[in-house]
């Protein structure tokens, strides 16, 4: 419990995160999405390692 740093999620219900989210939806539908997990990581700027520590 102690010494772990927790990751606060991003507020996906501003106006430029519901945008960002809408733009790898598009990507999603039209089929040049290919890593779904990676795209929405990199949009909102998250890690995609879990950390272990």
């Amino acid at each position: 419990m102690f010494g772990k740093k927790s990751q606060q999620s991003p507020d996906l219900t501003s106006p430029e995160n519901v945008a960002k989210g809408q733009k790898v939806y598009d990507r999603i539908v039209s089929g040049e999405c290919k890593d779904v997990t990676a795209e929405l990581n990199e949009a909102y700027g998250l890690s995609s390692k879990p950390e272990n520590d």
